[in-house]
Formats: structure tokens, sequence, C-alpha cells
């Protein structure tokens, strides 16, 4: 990859993992202060609003340590992250799921485009545009699109996965490295999360001796 290349995605990287960096304390204060008194996390929340089902949620993924109970919980919040309140909308991302698995790309980024104009804080057509860009090895594009997921849910997990995996396509370690305790410190309990960390802390610090 072009040094020019991986300069600019550690640049657009950079801004929005120190912001995330600094408000990660406040993000688990709000997950903390919303726990409703119950032990089981699947049970009913027909009286909490969506966001405090998410919230929940979160804090439930947080502290949960075993991998497959974590899983499901992960899957849960995907569910939630995947309504978009939008008949629409989810009408939308539909098309654009079914383009991406026939291979039309193009009527994919069309459909995608659409649900951002139509509703620019839903993180989830963010993020799977950001998917897309990438898949089509446009990786400016998908950064950028990352960096606006997180902008409006600094917990995705899913996108600071396709951060580090873009980083480390442009060979930046250090931010990769990031990328993934930023991950872990949401969803603690992923093996391949924890994997990839301790890889690169090793080669890292390796670099150093």
């Amino acid at each position: 990859m072009p040094a020019m290349r991986i300069f600019a995605l550690s640049y657009l990287a950079l801004p929005i993992l120190l912001a995330l960096t600094v408000v990660a304390p406040h993000v688990a204060m709000a997950d903390d202060s919303s726990i409703v008194e119950k032990k089981d996390p699947n049970a009913a929340t027909d009286n909490l609003s969506p966001k405090q089902q998410l919230d929940n949620l979160f804090t439930a993924l947080k502290r949960q340590r075993d991998p497959d109970q974590a899983s499901l919980i992960a899957d849960q919040i995907r569910m939630e992250w995947s309504d978009s309140g939008s008949a629409t909308i989810n009408l939308l991302m539909q098309w654009a799921d079914k383009a991406i698995q026939e291979k039309r790309n193009a009527a994919a980024m069309d459909f995608l485009d659409q649900v951002i104009a139509l509703k620019p804080d839903y993180a989830e057509g963010w993020n799977r545009r950001a998917t897309l860009n990438y898949a089509i090895g446009d990786y400016r594009k998908s950064m950028e699109d990352i960096n606006q997921v997180l902008r409006i849910e600094p917990r995705h997990f899913g996108a600071l996965a396709g951060m580090a995996a873009i980083l480390s396509e442009a060979g930046n370690d250090e931010l990769t490295l990031k990328a993934w305790e930023r991950f872990l410190e949401i969803y603690p309990a992923n093996r391949a999360a924890q994997e990839q960390a301790n890889t690169l802390s090793e080669k890292i610090a390796g670099s150093r001796t």
C-alpha cells in the first residue's frame, strides 16, 4: 500500500480513536446508571425505551465473561441496531443486503446512499456502506463511513473491528491495537479480538526492544 495512502488512513482514524478514548468513561457511566435490577439481561423489557434496552445490553456485554453468552448478547445488540424505526429505511436496507448478496454493488451503494440521505443519524446505514466500501477496496471511503458510525454510536464494536482491519491493511500496528483495545472495552469476551490485541501487543513490544 502506498505510503501516502497509509498516512491518509491513519490520519482519518486517529481523531475518532482519540475522541473515543476521551468519551469511553462517560459511556461506561451512562451504561451503569441505566441498569435495570434483574439478573437475566434477556428478560422482557417492554417498559424500557429502545435506548434503555440497548444500554442494558451493553452493560451485560461488558460484564459477561463467557464468550458464548457474550455472543448471544452481541447478536441482540445487532438486532437493536438493525431496526431503524422506519419501514422505508428498513426496506431499503433489505434491498441493499439482497443486492450485496447478488454482487450488485452499484445498486447496493445506491440503496445505502438513499438510507443515509433519508436518515443520517441511523448508524447502521453508515456501517453497511462502510462494509461495502471495504469490500470493493475503497478503504478511504470506508474509514470515513466508520468515523460517522462511531460519532453516532461510539460503542459500535462492528465499526471498530472494521477500523482495525483497515489500519492493519495499512500496516499501522499501534492504531490497530488502539482500535482493538477500544473494542475490548465494550466487548471484552470476544476471543478473536483478544487474540488480535495480544498478538499486536507482543509485536509492538518486540519492535521496541
